[in-house]
């Protein structure tokens, strides 16, 4: 797979089955591809877990509304929509899709693990998905010779999941989850060197990078070392963590524009590599499982108040051109 192949291009039959706003679908999915693509713009995607547990008839009509194509399906405990997905059905969840035009860029399985992926492989192709996430899996607090090393096992007992996932024409990204093998510049910089497969990307989170000693500019060049290795870039800052519960004004502080992390250089680094994966602007909420505001409206309002900072920012490279 190549990496224009995250660029999702929906085959006929899917349009076909679907009674509401194919046309337009498949015209945004061109303009979407990157060669096609006027200028460079962030690929909006948005996570379902940003609205907790509330129903997907709820969520997927958000995605529009703050510039996302495309859903992220995350299940318990921090939203619960891929068991919606099981309980409505795949032709009632395909169906919504269609009717609200967006299509499924990613599942997300922190629950299963690099290694029990395979089940979601074949929902994945069902519904052309092209990306899986997870977090990474093997000895903690390593460095040097010693995490190259890991990081070059993990990569090979990979590489039979990676083989099924590639048939089915998916990727599997892994983030650099604190307290896991995979949390380092290091250990991503081998991950992508070591990988059997170039099907095996990198879901890049600031947050967990700030919680090492990143700051603004080792980010910007982090993503200059790994280019479009990355499938998945989290908009997420520190700000004062998600594991205790915080007045709502200060767990807000993960979000892009709220807390202190400039995301310019970043941003930058993503134009330079012409980067081609999704952005997801994110936060987790305390406790997991709710919404990051109480309403629909409200999130959606306080996740457009951090693309707008983002996409101030990008304006601003424009006007500098």
């Amino acid at each position: 797979m190549t990496h224009d192949s995250l660029h999702l291009a929906m085959p006929r039959r899917q349009f076909l089955r679907r009674s509401m706003g194919g046309a337009a679908m498949l015209a945004s999915s061109a303009v979407l591809g990157g060669a096609q693509r006027v200028g460079f713009r962030l690929r909006y995607m948005l996570a379902s877990c940003l609205y907790g547990k509330l129903p997907l008839s709820e969520i997927l009509p958000e995605a529009k509304k703050v510039g996302a194509e495309f859903i992220d399906i995350w299940p318990a405990v921090h939203g619960n929509q891929r068991e919606q997905m099981e309980q409505m059905g795949h032709d009632a969840f395909e169906r919504l899709l269609g009717t609200h035009r967006v299509q499924l860029g990613c599942l997300t399985h922190y629950d299963l693990g690099p290694f029990a992926l395979g089940p979601e492989v074949p929902v994945a192709n069902r519904f052309n998905c092209p990306l899986m996430v997870c977090g990474g899996k093997g000895p903690k607090g390593l460095q040097g010779s010693d995490l190259k090393k890991a990081v070059g096992q993990f990569c090979a007992q990979m590489e039979p999941h990676l083989e099924k996932a590639a048939a089915a024409g998916v990727s599997i990204a892994i983030e650099n989850h604190g307290n896991n093998l995979i949390d380092s510049p290091d250990s991503l910089k081998w991950l992508v060197e070591l990988r059997p497969m170039d099907h095996l990307k990198v879901a890049l989170a600031p947050y967990h990078l700030e919680s090492v000693g990143v700051d603004e500019g080792g980010l910007a060049d982090l993503i200059r070392a790994l280019g479009n290795e990355i499938a998945v870039f989290y908009a997420w800052q520190h700000g004062l963590g998600c594991h205790q519960k915080l007045p709502k004004d200060q767990e807000l502080l993960q979000l892009p524009g709220r807390g202190d992390f400039d995301f310019e250089k970043p941003l930058r680094a993503l134009q330079e590599i012409r980067f081609d994966g999704f952005t997801e602007i994110f936060m987790h909420p305390v406790p997991r499982g709710i919404p990051i505001l109480p309403s629909s409206q409200e999130s959606t309002r306080e996740i457009n108040r951090s693309r707008s900072y983002l996409e101030n920012l990008m304006a601003g490279f424009d006007a500098a051109e």
